[in-house]
């Protein structure tokens, strides 16, 4: 079971070592583009949640994501033994978790930087960090697993 908390280790340092890099090397509002227009490093500060809601919150984040973390191991030894795609999701949920809780505790804020135009809409999509990409695959991941997690139970009934 171990080698599942490297996910969540792998993510926490990837994230944490992306954010240095661009706190170190670009001034906040800094843009640095990798494919006109769809995808730039722009260097941007978030304090609050997803899309920069609940701004300067920082209790009300620590509480939750203590709650988060604690659930998570919790559901990671209880529940998804023998199920794999249910333990990545876990720890690609508690490794972003950590991620961005570790910019609020040091920073006061997280940092986000990835930049991304979607051409089909022409969108563009909330500034993000990998601590949020890992979050938004876990998610994905655990609703997959829970709809044919479902569906197995529905066939096994008939």
């Amino acid at each position: 079971m171990f080698k599942y908390y490297l996910i969540a280790i792998f993510v926490i340092i990837l994230d944490q070592l992306t954010k240095w890099r661009i706190v170190e090397k670009l001034d906040v509002g800094e843009e640095v583009t990798v494919w006109e227009p769809y995808l730039s490093i722009y260097s941007h500060r978030n304090g609050g949640a997803a899309w920069g809601l609940l701004q300067g919150q920082f209790w009300l984040f620590a509480i939750i994501t203590v709650a988060v973390v604690i659930g998570i191991i919790f559901y990671f030894h209880k529940e998804a033994k023998g199920q794999p795609v249910f333990q990545v999701s876990l720890m690609l949920l508690l490794g972003g978790a950590i991620g961005n809780f570790i910019d609020r505790i040091f920073r006061g804020e997280v940092v986000d930087f990835v930049s991304v135009l979607i051409p089909v809409i022409n969108y563009d999509f909330p500034i993000f960090n990998i601590a949020d990409a890992a979050l938004t695959i876990g998610v994905i991941m655990l609703i997959i697993y829970v709809l044919f997690e479902d569906q197995k139970g529905k066939k096994k009934v008939k």
